[in-house]
C-alpha cells in the first residue's frame, strides 16, 4: 500500500469562471469532536460484517465515531445482518432502511440527512477500500488544510493495478471532463473515499439517486470554492461477477451530471 502523506493540492476553480462561489467560514480546531461514516449499503451480506468490523478498528484521529448506515432495500440477507446489529444496542450505530432500492445517490441523502458529525466520510459496504486510508485524508481536515479530501487511487501504480480496463479508462475520462469544466487538476473524481466538513455538505442539495452522486458532489464542491485536497489510497477493485455494480451506463449519466451541474445550481 502507497503512504498517504503525499499531498496533492488542487487548483481552486477560477471565481471569473464558476459564479456560484460560497463564503466558507474557517472552523476552529475544537469544533471538530466526531465524525459520521456514511455506509451506503445494498445487497452486500458477505462483507458488511467484515467492513464494520475494519471500521470499528480503526483509529479516526482521535474523533468519536458514529456509523451511519442506510440500507438500500437489499434482498440478499443484508437486513437479516443488520437487524441482529441493532439488537446489540450500540449508540455509535444508526440504521435506516429504504423500502426499495433507489441507489447510492439516494442513500448517501438520507445518511447526509441524519448524521450528527462534525466531519463525514463515506465508506462503500464492500472491501474494495480499506478505512486504514481514511485517517490521514481526516487530518487534513483537522489540521485546516482541507474543507474536503479526496482518496485518490490513480496516484499509485499498486492501485492502478485493481481496476479492469473499462473502468480505469472510464474514469480516467470522467476525470478529464470534470478537469476541464471546473479548471482543477483533480486525478480521481470517482473514488468513493470522500471525506468533508459536515457543515460544507449539509448546505449542497443533492439530486442524484445514483452513482451520479459523484460527480454531482465533486461539481457543487468546486463551484463553491472551497478547499479541496487529495491523498493517495490503496484500492482493490471487484469484478462484476464479485458484486460490484457501477456499469457503462452509469458513465454515461456521471457524464451528464458534470455537464448538468456545471451551469445549474
Amino acid at each position: 500500500m502507497i503512504s498517504p502523506s503525499v499531498k496533492n493540492d488542487l487548483v481552486s476553480p477560477d471565481s471569473s469562471d464558476l459564479n456560484t462561489r460560497a463564503s466558507i467560514e474557517v472552523l476552529s480546531p475544537q469544533t471538530f469532536q466526531k465524525i459520521s461514516i456514511l455506509i451506503p449499503v445494498y445487497n452486500e451480506v458477505n462483507s458488511l460484517t467484515t467492513l464494520l468490523a475494519m471500521v470499528e478498528s480503526v483509529d479516526f484521529c482521535g474523533l468519536e465515531k458514529e456509523l451511519v448506515i442506510v440500507d438500500d432495500g437489499s434482498e440478499d440477507g443484508t437486513r437479516d445482518v443488520l437487524r441482529e446489529l441493532e439488537k446489540l444496542n450500540k449508540p455509535s450505530y444508526r440504521i435506516v432502511y429504504h423500502n426499495q432500492n433507489m441507489g447510492k445517490g439516494a442513500a448517501l441523502r438520507t445518511a447526509i440527512e441524519i448524521a450528527s458529525g462534525d466531519i463525514m466520510a463515506i465508506q462503500d459496504a464492500d472491501l474494495e477500500y480499506n478505512p486504514k486510508d481514511y485517517p490521514p485524508l481526516v487530518q487534513m481536515i483537522l489540521d485546516h488544510k482541507a474543507d474536503a479530501v479526496y482518496g485518490s487511487r490513480i496516484s499509485s501504480g499498486e492501485s492502478k493495478e485493481a481496476f479492469t480496463g473499462l473502468h480505469y479508462f472510464g474514469n480516467k475520462l470522467l476525470t478529464a471532463v470534470t478537469n476541464l469544466l471546473y479548471k482543477t487538476e483533480i486525478t480521481d473524481m470517482e473514488t468513493c473515499y470522500k471525506v468533508f466538513r459536515s457543515d460544507v455538505v449539509k448546505k449542497i442539495k443533492i439530486r442524484s439517486n445514483r452513482f451520479d452522486f459523484e460527480p454531482e458532489i465533486t461539481a457543487k464542491l468546486l463551484k463553491s470554492g472551497i478547499r479541496l485536497s487529495e491523498l493517495p489510497i490503496s484500492y482493490q477493485g471487484r469484478a462484476f461477477h464479485e458484486g460490484k455494480k457501477i456499469t457503462w451506463v452509469d458513465g454515461l449519466w456521471a457524464l451528464k451530471a458534470l455537464f448538468l451541474f456545471r451551469f445549474i445550481d
